[in-house]
């Protein structure tokens, strides 16, 4: 296994986590336990995502893709620009 990400969030974790899964990708959410003890521990690379090694790279690409991705025009309230609505 290949420790690939760490997310920001727990949040976000677990979207990147079903997002790989829904691409075939084995994933291990590394620290998810931790984080109630966030007031303890430091904040900096308490979670990860790890993957097989055959698949970080194809993971890595995806993570990349989505770390890239933008709103699309139309999607964002006229008092936020750049905020995607969900």
């Amino acid at each position: 296994m290949r420790r690939i990400y760490e997310p920001e969030s727990l949040i976000e974790a677990q979207m990147l986590v079903g997002m790989l899964a829904s691409e075939g990708i084995a994933v291990h959410l590394i620290g998810a336990d931790l984080v109630g003890a966030m007031g303890d521990l430091p904040l900096q690379g308490l979670l990860a995502l790890a993957v097989d090694d055959e698949q970080a790279g194809y993971a890595r690409q995806l993570i990349d893709a989505y770390n890239a991705a933008q709103p699309l025009a139309g999607d964002e309230p006229d008092a936020c620009p750049g905020t995607l609505i969900c």
